[in-house]
């Protein structure tokens, strides 16, 4: 059995991003299957065995079941040392860049993405131009910060880079953003993670069937 077990499918950038870190980190890992799109997070028994929050990426390592990226990706790298800030600052600097991440970077980018392409039925055009609208806000805070550093923390990757990536690679037809276009600072920063040892597209390193998305107006 490998050393971590990722339960995750290939739609989650937020398995993703655990995902791209253990594969740069060259650590031994496998990926689990969890067939969300036909609700298997919202089966009791699964809650009860892997998360009772109904979510991934959920990592098994060490005897433990750890969920969240933000708290998988401080365990690891506080285990293995790698994409690790050094220092308190730094820690406490990737941690704000983290959580600005999870409640903003990804929340809305992702909410937005699911609800144009995947969600079961057409979803209000008001609705998907809010969501688009918070993004937005939220990626121009990042596209301003990468304009002066290479990675969110300097001149080296860290885990708050892993958290920021999470959903930055998926398809413009799914995600309803030119990232090239509109967020060279953001895309610039991007090529730089694509050229790390061990990335690999998210469609490529996670398991599941990849979705046609729903055809736009």
């Amino acid at each position: 059995m490998a050393d971590y077990r990722l339960h995750c499918f290939c739609q989650s950038g937020n398995a993703y991003k655990v995902a791209l870190y253990l594969n740069c980190a060259g650590l031994d890992w496998e990926p689990v299957f969890v067939d969300f799109m036909n609700g298997m997070t919202r089966d009791p028994d699964w809650r009860s065995r892997t998360n009772v929050m109904g979510e991934v990426p959920v990592l098994e390592a060490d005897g433990k079941q750890l969920t969240q990226s933000g708290i998988i990706l401080t365990y690891l790298a506080d285990k293995t040392g790698q994409f690790a800030p050094q220092g308190e600052d730094a820690k406490l600097e990737a941690w704000r860049w983290i959580l600005f991440d999870n409640h903003k970077f990804t929340s809305f980018f992702a909410a937005h993405r699911f609800m144009r392409s995947f969600a079961p039925a057409p979803t209000d055009p008001a609705v998907l131009a809010m969501l688009k609208a918070r993004a937005e806000a939220a990626y121009a805070v990042v596209e301003a910060h990468l304009a002066d550093c290479s990675f969110v923390l300097g001149d080296a990757p860290t885990i708050a880079d892993f958290s920021l990536a999470g959903y930055v690679y998926y398809p413009d037809d799914e995600t309803g953003f030119n990232l090239a276009q509109d967020y060279p600072n953001i895309d610039a920063w991007r090529q730089r993670l694509r050229a790390l040892d061990g990335w690999a597209d998210p469609y490529d390193l996670l398991p599941g069937e990849r979705i046609a998305p729903r055809a736009q107006p």
